[in-house]
């Protein structure tokens, strides 16, 4: 075998290794088969029809929302007030940044370091909702999720969070029983996941924010110990649907289907995204295209570095054959290396 062919075997063995390392994770989510875990239309009373009052609702009549102060949006504030005036009997609380950086020092010391020295924001955002649905329970909703219906039937399920494109779970509204263990799993590892990648979208999405609670959600799935805690998946049509047209650069399989009754509408959100997110989306929408350039520039460098590696060599006029490898013999009291020439040549 040629030493070029042999370092370029090495050389991909080695990377792929360290891929599936990497990133072994992000690719446990490709499998996006929710099967008997996603909440089914039928079981879903239609608007006016109270519950069952023989099913059992664990989850806590609470809503959490967070924003930085008590002063929201205007764009949002209509989205709150539904969600408020629909459910009068419901225990309100709004999470400002100072609320939630106390909260964390008090009950979750251990964390208020990570918690202070996130980069962004919408970090602390994203995981302070993690540890108030482990603590007290309830239902988290974004601001931007105006409530459409009540909530009441999606209090029938231990823990539940909702379907988002192109694979996984999305974070904008979740339910929970207090000290569900799935949220436990997800405030352990948070400190785990924590890490820079780079770009900020990346980095928000995979340490704190949809991709980390995906990846948490597998390997929650595959714990025995937990199949008693169910963790429901709300299916896109009961979701919401949108009142805005999705940004341009998106997929636009992220338009949401209509749906006669659904829980939530979708007001325009996404306040932390920056320039990098438009990327991001570029590369959602067209991936086959970024698949196939990403396998040339992969080939394109593995024949550089084989010609690099059996480049032609030689001195003093002296013609040595192409790609030919230099060869050790013994001598009287060390390795002698010489170059072993073509036979034709004299």
């Amino acid at each position: 075998m040629r030493r070029g062919t042999f370092i370029i075997i090495c050389a991909n063995i080695i990377l792929l290794t360290w891929l599936i390392h990497m990133f072994s994770d992000l690719l446990s989510i490709l499998d996006d088969r929710v099967g008997d875990k996603a909440i089914m239309a039928h079981e879903i009373p239609h608007i006016g029809v109270p519950l069952d009052p023989s099913i059992r609702t664990p989850i806590p009549k609470i809503i959490h929302q967070t924003y930085k102060n008590t002063t929201i949006p205007v764009q949002w504030r209509e989205a709150q007030k539904a969600c408020i005036d629909l459910h009068p009997d419901y225990e309100y609380k709004l999470w400002t940044d100072a609320d939630a950086r106390d909260f964390i020092e008090k009950e979750y010391p251990w964390f208020l370091e990570t918690f202070d020295n996130y980069p962004f924001n919408i970090q602390r955002a994203d995981s302070i909702r993690y540890f108030v649905l482990y603590h007290f329970g309830g239902i988290y909703i974004d601001l931007d999720d105006e409530c459409k219906r009540k909530l009441d039937p999606l209090r029938q399920y231990d823990g539940w969070m909702r379907k988002t494109s192109p694979t996984g779970v999305s974070n904008d509204v979740m339910g929970a029983t207090p000290g569900h263990p799935f949220f436990k799993k997800v405030i352990d590892r948070l400190q785990y996941y924590d890490r820079n990648w780079i770009i900020p979208y990346v980095t928000i999405m995979y340490s704190t924010g949809p991709l980390m609670l995906s990846v948490v959600m597998k390997h929650y799935y595959r714990d025995v110990e937990f199949k008693e805690f169910g963790l429901k998946i709300l299916m896109r049509p009961e979701y919401g649907i949108r009142d805005f047209e999705p940004d341009t650069l998106a997929d636009p399989a992220t338009r949401y289907t209509n749906n006669a009754e659904p829980f939530f509408k979708i007001h325009k959100g996404n306040s932390w995204h920056s320039d990098d997110a438009g990327f991001i989306f570029w590369l959602q929408r067209f991936w086959p295209l970024v698949t196939v350039a990403g396998f040339a520039i992969f080939g394109m460098l593995n024949v550089a570095i084989y010609r690099a590696c059996t480049k032609r060599g030689g001195s003093s006029g002296e013609k040595v054959g192409y790609g030919r490898k230099p060869w050790w013999r013994p001598g009287s009291s060390s390795w002698v290396l010489y170059q072993r020439l073509p036979k034709h040549e004299v």
